[in-house]
């Protein structure tokens, strides 16, 4: 049995303190010191791990103000912090052993905008996406335009000076900040933006830090200037740390600290709003998709491209697109980027053109398409093929594969995952081409695979090698591969850091700028935070300082997941692979990746999260010496605890006695198992599948409430009381029933039974009863008029009328439908973890439906998420003893056997709210539903929406109450409020439910509007 888990590392005494005195002041956020938060702030997108004291969340700017104050006194005067926002950097720039200062929960309000005037200041954790969405209204938008961008914050941005596609013609982040406020490490306020040697007198004249600021900055670029000028590269990505190139004019004398503090990693303040420049959407769009035979021959044509004025030149090897293609992303594309017949695609490149004037576009397509053409019938620069797309939603297609691709790039089958640590470099764009020749040798001379992708209009490439870090060797590997990609990006007269920042590359500075403006860097380091308090070790230290720059040699996450033991680590692969890439963390309500974490703004409850809490679990059991294979099987085979040694740890885990594991069970409970991460991650991690073996592992040790056993035996209770439905009915309808639920089963809202039932609804509409050997007697041209309809225990006993309508559409559609006899199907067992249970009832229903796929009569089922359950958890559980029977969705089934001509429309218009799974597990779904709705003559519109917040039991969970509905609440409730409720739609079970709860009004499931138009 699995012991105590207490192996956590303590919160310093002076952080405790701290804390404490912060907790007593005016300060108004939150702190978080459990374990799992820490943990959840431990790492980024980066290869790194470093579990912070604490992670604090402030509300405001005052409370920031607050913080740096407390943190004063000689009793904190060795206290540090490290400013995080979206979690998105690729090299540590946010992590840190002392405090984490999260901005992105709270400060993430748009506080003005002027549309006049072309600005709008925000708080900086507002995300860069979100921004957009408020500003689109205005016709305008915040260009820099990051693959991150839906959950990247302003701050990070800021803070990295983030570029990304377009920046050619929008150029970076600091571009467009107009100014900045800040706060200093002694709590100071620092307002910046451009200020005249007039402006400047009272600033210089401060006998403060701001002053002392003023002045070496002053001193700096007087004194350096022809330093400066040799020394910084003359690129469009100019990212060095502290941009001392454009913070001074020297012909006017102005200074604007603005430019100092974008691309500081918040290694010199804590940036708190920002003024954003903001421009006009271009009017009109047009992308070509250009295909080459290589690579390598869609480098060399790149500066060809770029002479043709295009807003962005973005170039995808064929490792990316073979990974796209394995994703859910490409359906999405793959009409738009199809293949060339005959002929290998290897590469392609993105060219688009945005302008106000349709006739300057037009004239730059015309001039392209002229040139591809000819290198086409000349067979020429490698060229065999483009697409040209006009289409908005085309466009924002093509870059989210392209955006998508640096988690691609992580889904690898082997050990090895690409991994960034050299992914950014900078080199003038004439030069690429050469470059990466000696780039891909370097890489190739060492055996190891790689993705490429980037922006090859400003010279920067994206570059993941694939490597082991549980591996010792392979970590060495990463040093000295690191250290010739430096000297071959000086070779070509580049940066190592093109637009991903330095962090834990720091240490490369002093080669980059030399001893003499290095120092220099130091002074203003020291003029901002003398002690070296804020994020330590990033960019530079004071000059004063003896204190070390952090070092790609600093501790991976592979120095924590190699001692887990390789099997294990094979076998949770849905938790071990996450790379760090955050996309969980999309901060799109309609975007049905975790909803989870939207509602609460807490990153412990998302896959990334919870991979990482399950990661350290893992590791705690091994570090045990718990075998957690062998007690898995163990279970299975039904050697667990006793009730008696449950019941006691039950009650010690009452009286507060810590276990890493009830942190791990917290986060797990918050999940919804839609199971939206599986496809939605591009490492498609899979928490409800990990959550599931953590559950009954866990209750091997705990005693497992009521309320799992009320959800994991509904398939056994729901037939008997579906009997009799009008008698259970009264008394689940009765008030102190329903109290009695909340208080001892912990369950709300308990739907009532299908009265009349299901088998009286057929019965009145003379549908045949199931008769095996008659089936079997038909001839194979009478099965083909067949179909076998599969029950699910919610739509059969508490949704009939939904499954009668099924039945009444297939015989409108000239079949013969006939209900086979009800077999649970496990779903809400693997969902509370009874994976023993579950097996033995995939087992059963599994053996049963191979023996009706014999008939070769096609099967359907009405939930889709009972019905993909047959697909993905029957398949983890059995393996190949599964079979190969396949259970349809309607849809699925009605798609290829369209009767006749399409009718004309009847001007029904329906909308369809999709179920999580459903649209996530099968992409094409929505469209399937629209094909068939239109052939009938209607018209079926699907709507972007997440989650409802009901997923399965979720919703009725009475612990779970509040935020099931404030997920609903998130983009259910504002979409149907748009649409006459009786011509919304909905496939899932709990989505009725949810929106009958809420709304007081059933929406029908598509198959009965579907009848109404036959």
């Amino acid at each position: 049995m699995i012991p105590n888990l207490n192996h956590q590392e303590n919160i310093k005494q002076d952080t405790f303190a701290f804390l404490k005195a912060l907790n007593e002041s005016d300060y108004s956020g939150e702190i978080a010191k459990s374990y799992a938060s820490r943990l959840s702030a431990a790492t980024d997108n980066s290869v790194y791990q470093c579990l912070p004291q604490a992670v604090i969340y402030p509300k405001s700017t005052e409370d920031i103000i607050a913080i740096c104050k407390i943190a004063q006194s000689d009793a904190f005067a060795d206290i540090r912090f490290s400013p995080r926002g979206g979690g998105t950097g690729t090299n540590g720039q946010s992590l840190t052993n002392d405090i984490v200062l999260d901005l992105s929960k709270h400060m993430n309000n748009i506080l003005e905008i002027n549309v006049e005037a072309g600005w709008v200041r925000v708080q900086t954790g507002v995300v860069k996406d979100q921004l957009n969405d408020i500003l689109r209204p205005h016709g305008l938008f915040f260009s820099p335009d990051l693959s991150t961008s839906n959950r990247a914050t302003i701050g990070g941005m800021i803070s990295n000076d983030a570029s990304g596609q377009g920046s050619l013609t929008y150029g970076k982040t600091s571009d467009h900040v107009l100014g900045l406020t800040s706060v200093l490490i002694d709590g100071t306020l620092l307002e910046t933006k451009p200020l005249t040697a007039v402006d400047l007198i009272d600033q210089v004249e401060r006998n403060d830090l701001v002053g002392n600021i003023y002045r070496q900055i002053i001193d700096t670029c007087e004194t350096q200037q022809q330093n400066i000028e040799n020394t910084f590269p003359k690129l469009n990505r100019f990212l060095t740390g502290y941009d001392l190139k454009h913070v001074y004019d020297h012909e006017t004398g102005t200074v604007d600290l603005t430019r100092i503090l974008c691309g500081a990693e918040g290694s010199l303040a804590f940036i708190t709003e920002a003024k954003l420049h903001v421009q006009k959407i271009p009017t009109f769009r047009t992308l070509f998709n250009i295909k080459y035979d290589s690579f390598q021959s869609a480098l060399q044509n790149a500066p060809f491209l770029v002479k043709a004025n295009a807003l962005s030149v973005e170039t995808v090897d064929s490792t990316v697109l073979n990974l796209a293609k394995k994703d859910i992303v490409w359906h999405s594309v793959k009409e738009l980027i199809s293949d060339v017949p005959g002929q290998v695609l290897d590469g392609i490149n993105i060219v688009e053109f945005a302008e106000s004037d349709e006739a300057i576009v037009q004239q730059k397509i015309d001039a392209l398409i002229e040139m591809l053409d000819g290198l086409i019938e000349n067979k020429q620069a490698g060229v065999i093929g483009y697409q040209i797309c006009s289409d908005l939603a085309d466009i924002n297609k093509i870059y989210g594969m392209r955006k998508k691709a640096v988690g691609l790039l992580g889904k690898a089958d082997t050990r090895a995952k690409p991994i960034p640590f050299a992914e950014d470099t900078c080199v003038p764009p004439e030069n690429l081409a050469p470059y990466i020749i000696e780039f891909r040798k370097l890489l190739d001379e060492k055996g190891l695979h790689y993705g490429m992708f980037g922006h090859v209009d400003a010279g920067v490439l994206h570059v993941r090698p694939a490597l082991d870090l549980c591996d010792p060797e392979q970590e060495v590997l990463m040093r000295d591969i690191s250290d010739k990609v430096v000297a071959l990006t000086a070779k070509y007269k580049g940066l190592m850091w093109g637009e991903h920042g330095k962090g834990f590359r720091s240490e490369y500075g002093p080669e980059f700028f030399g001893e003499v403006l290095f120092n220099e860097l130091r002074k203003i380091k020291s003029a901002f935070d003398p002690n070296n308090r804020i994020n330590p070790g990033k960019i530079c230290t004071p000059i004063d300082s003896s204190e070390q720059l952090v070092s790609v040699d600093a501790v991976k996450r592979g120095t924590f997941d190699r001692q887990i033991p390789i099997q294990v680590r094979e076998s949770y692969a849905q938790a071990l692979d996450c790379n760090g890439n955050g996309l969980c963390f999309n901060y799109d309500t309609k975007s049905p990746m975790c909803p989870s974490v939207k509602v609460t703004k807490d990153r412990v409850h998302s896959p990334k999260g919870r991979a990482g809490l399950m990661r350290e679990w893992l590791r705690q059991l091994a570090n045990n010496e718990i075998d957690i294979l062998q007690l898995e099987n163990d279970l299975y085979a039904g050697k667990n605890a006793s009730i008696f040694t449950k019941f006691k740890n039950t009650l010690a885990k009452r009286k507060g006695e810590y276990d890493f594991s009830h942190e791990v069970m917290e986060a797990m409970q918050g999940c919804l198992a839609c199971k939206a991460c599986s496809s939605q991650c591009p490492i498609q991690v899979d928490v409800p599948t990990f959550r599931s073996r953590f559950i009954h592992l866990y209750h091997d040790r705990y005693m497992r409430p009521v309320k799992d056993y009320f959800v994991a035996y509904v398939e056994q209770y729901a037939p008997l009381m579906g009997k009799m439905p009008r008698f259970f009915n009264f008394f689940t309808d009765l008030k102190v029933t329903s109290v009695l639920t909340e208080k001892v089963v912990g369950m709300v809202d308990i739907p009532q039974l299908s009265s009349p039932t299901l088998k009286t609804a057929l019965q009145d509409n003379d549908i045949a009863e199931f008769d095996l050997a008659k089936l079997q007697a038909l001839s194979e041209e009478e099965r083909q008029q067949y179909v076998l309809v599969v029950q699910d225990p919610f739509t059969t006993f508490y949704d009939a009328d939904v499954v009668r309508d099924l039945f009444l559409t297939i015989k409108k559609l000239g079949y013969k439908p006939v209900l086979l006899p009800f077999k649970p199907n496990g779903k809400p067992q693997h969902i509370k973890g009874f994976l023993a249970k579950f097996a033995k009832t995939a087992k059963d229903s599994a053996a049963f439906l191979n023996q009706m796929a014999a008939l070769d009569i096609a099967m359907i089922g009405t939930d889709p998420a009972m019905v993909l359950c047959y697909r993905d958890e029957y398949k983890q559980a059995l393996g190949e003893q599964r079979g190969e029977f396949n259970v349809q969705l309607f849809q699925e089934w009605l798609k290829t056997r369209l009767p006749g001509e399409a009718k004309a429309s009847q001007g029904s218009e329906f909308y369809l709210l999709g179920h999580c799974t459903e649209k996530t597990a099968e992409p094409t779904s929505g469209n399937d539903w629209a094909t068939i709705f239109n052939h009938f003559g209607g018209t079926l519109s699907n709507v972007a929406v997440g989650c409802c917040g009901m997923a399965g039991t979720y919703g009725h969970d009475a612990g779970k109450l509040a935020d099931s509905k404030a997920i609903y609440s998130l983009s259910w409730e504002a979409e149907i409020a748009k649409h006459d409720r009786a011509q919304c739609l909905a496939t899932g079970y709990s989505c009725r439910s949810q929106v009958k709860r809420i709304e007081g009004e059933t929406l029908k499931h598509p198959v009965q509007a579907l009848l109404t138009l036959l």
